[in-house]
């Protein structure tokens, strides 16, 4: 497995990627294009993928300007590998040197995505539409890391 930062030859694998999952579907695919994706990886923040055998099995986008994690998806059958928390940990720590603003995200509820975000310490705090609203705050990412070490 390699990580590293997404590039715009990624960008497809990407949506590739996005559109393989079983689980926080899109209700109307044609509502997240490739335009978006390179806005929010080029110009909103930043974007990471992970390859296996040079194929893009997963990536994480945040965006510094809503203080949102855009995405976080790894291929169904790629699951439970570690592939998601090492993509996870990369962008948290990336985003937390950019900004001390409380980043959030939203994930429907009772699904192995909702467990996750749980597991690595966001907290409920709400709904967004449809979707639980969690929070990470810079001192809780950083006590959640020194309690790694």
């Amino acid at each position: 497995m390699e990580f590293r930062e997404a590039t715009k030859a990624d960008l497809q694998d990407i949506m590739n990627v996005r559109f393989s999952v079983t689980e926080n579907v899109l209700s109307d695919p044609s509502l997240v294009t490739i335009d978006d994706c390179d806005d929010f990886i080029f110009r909103r923040g930043k974007g990471w993928v992970c390859e296996v055998d040079e194929a893009v099995v997963g990536f994480s986008i945040v965006d510094l300007v809503e203080n949102n994690i855009w995405s976080l998806f790894v291929r169904p059958e790629f699951a439970q590998r570690g592939i998601g928390k090492q993509l996870h940990d990369l962008m948290l720590d990336w985003y937390f040197t950019k900004t001390q603003q409380t980043v959030w995200l939203g994930t429907d509820p009772g699904t192995r995505a909702e467990a996750f975000y749980r597991k690595s310490g966001w907290r409920h705090v709400g709904w967004h539409g449809k979707e639980f609203k969690f929070e990470m705050t810079y001192t809780n990412w950083f006590q959640l890391k020194n309690k790694e070490v």
